[in-house]
């Protein structure tokens, strides 16, 4: 009887939060998904965020960005709902709570690893006030 492999642990999202919750700058952090699949990637931010911040409880995104845009996913036994808006592609907001949003900028996932590192840096910063676009731009030193 041939034996499987055990599956592949899963991959901790590429994450980067502004550490002192100072919550005064244009973004709160950077996410970098692997892949467009909102699906398959989601989860495991809303695990790992809600570890940070408490239950997230909505998502807001701009849908063209993604391969698909579910209308919510199961996460740890919650339902989390997914809103559309049509702002940035770079950008997602996540609510906690009743009201408590915050903003991470989303890397592309094809983005080469010195400017995604060095854009989720910059966005994990505080008091950082550059656009998606600009921090996009940023080059590693």
């Amino acid at each position: 009887m041939p034996t499987q492999s055990p599956s592949p642990s899963p991959l901790l999202p590429r994450l980067a939060l502004e550490t002192s919750l100072a919550r005064n700058g244009m973004f709160d952090g950077a996410w970098w998904p692997r892949t467009r699949d909102l699906e398959a990637e989601l989860p495991d931010l809303i695990t790992a965020l809600s570890a940070h911040y408490g239950p997230i409880v909505r998502v807001g995104l701009d849908t063209s960005t993604w391969d698909t845009v579910p209308r919510s996913v199961q996460v740890a036994g919650l339902l989390v709902r997914i809103g559309r808006f049509s702002a940035s592609g770079d950008t997602m907001s996540l609510t906690r709570g009743l009201q408590d949003q915050f903003v991470l900028l989303v890397i592309p996932p094809d983005t080469a690893a010195h400017t995604a590192t060095a854009a989720m840096t910059r966005a994990a910063t505080a008091g950082n006030h550059a656009t998606a676009t600009d921090l996009l731009r940023t080059r590693a030193a």
